[in-house]
């Protein structure tokens, strides 16, 4: 485990060792959080893999909160949403901090939380906290890597304030797309398409199942994402029935586990050469496997038709964990005959 400082030679784009770091390792494992980024994780090595996507152009750049976070900001990595994912204003009926206007990926992002690092028995971590700017909150991310190598997370997320908050907490790890991407979530479980860019999937459509899209009159497979279209991009909500995700690539399962209590949602982000931030760049490939409190991406939608926005009572606060770690891959049955 270290916390770095700042390089003194500068590169021709800027790196993860320009704005200083805290690396944790254990068990053939290894996270490098960037405060300075708004507590990005920039890498999360498990199995012998790197499974965190790194845009290859648009590079790290210090935050800035008036600014676009998909033209500035989306650089890759692991970011925290809070109190809401996409920009919204807080409905007016929400006492005390109604009309409030709530920026793109939340508030946590565009500022340097504090950090503290530690070793014990349990694994190496690092604790990162953020203070609410618009929000009186304060949330706080303990990453660990224990001993045997699973990255463990947890949250806590404080009112400081005398009104009750609501709010929606998304974790957004962008991750690279390929040819031979699986996604693995428990079969039939329910998924709302909330945006689509190039495709048709029926927006707002309510009786759908993973891992099954409408388009055109036909049925397409999201758990195989290459194999849907040529080129586009898509943001489904899927109502969790377990606490179980997986991603297949490599020989590897990179596995998250979670209560479903504490985490009801998951957000599925594909983008198959769908979508870029400007007209600029070109669109390109990745996809964000998110688990969420609340849904869909913006606070005020959650308040609203969604019904799904939590609350923070005056003083209280509210825990949620989860937990990665990648495995080999057991060969699918037809597999095994082949």
């Amino acid at each position: 485990m270290a916390l770095f400082g700042r390089s003194r030679t500068a590169a021709p784009a800027p790196r993860v060792e320009d704005f200083g770091f805290a690396e944790l390792r254990g068990g053939g494992s290894r996270v490098v959080i960037v405060p300075a980024l708004g507590g990005k994780i920039a890498q999360m090595e498990l199995g012998g893999r790197q499974w965190l996507w790194t845009s290859d152009a648009l590079p790290y750049a210090t935050p800035d909160e008036s600014a676009s976070y998909a033209e500035t900001a989306d650089s890759g990595g692991y970011d925290e949403c809070f109190p809401t994912v996409a920009s919204c204003r807080v409905p007016t009926w929400v006492k005390g901090f109604g009309g409030i206007e709530l920026p793109d990926h939340g508030e946590l992002w565009s500022q340097a939380p504090s950090i503290d690092v530690r070793t014990s028995p349990d694994g190496q971590s690092a604790t990162t906290t953020w203070i609410g700017r618009r929000l009186p909150y304060r949330l706080t991310r303990e990453v660990r890597v224990t001993p045997a190598g699973a990255v463990e997370i947890e949250y806590e997320a404080t009112n400081m304030g005398s009104e009750r908050i609501p709010f929606i907490w998304s974790a957004q790890p962008l991750l690279p797309l390929t040819s031979e991407t699986r996604i693995e979530i428990a079969m039939a479980t329910r998924l709302h398409v909330y945006a689509q860019h190039e495709i048709s999937l029926g927006l707002g459509a309510t009786d759908l199942r993973w891992p099954m899209v409408r388009s055109q009159g036909k049925l397409l497979d999201l758990s195989r994402p290459c194999a849907v279209a040529k080129r586009y991009a898509c943001k489904v909500f899927l109502e969790m029935r377990d606490g179980t995700a997986a991603v297949i690539e490599d020989g590897l399962r990179l596995e998250l586990t979670f209560a479903i209590d504490e985490i009801p949602h998951i957000g599925l982000w594909i983008n198959h050469g769908g979508w870029s931030p400007t007209k600029r760049m070109k669109p390109y490939q990745n996809f964000a496997l998110q688990p969420c409190i609340g849904a869909p991406d913006t606070l005020e939608e959650a308040l609203g038709a969604w019904k799904s926005a939590q609350w923070l009572d005056s003083g209280k606060s509210r825990r949620w964990s989860m937990r990665w770690r990648a495995i080999p891959e057991t060969p699918l049955a037809e597999d095994v005959r082949s």
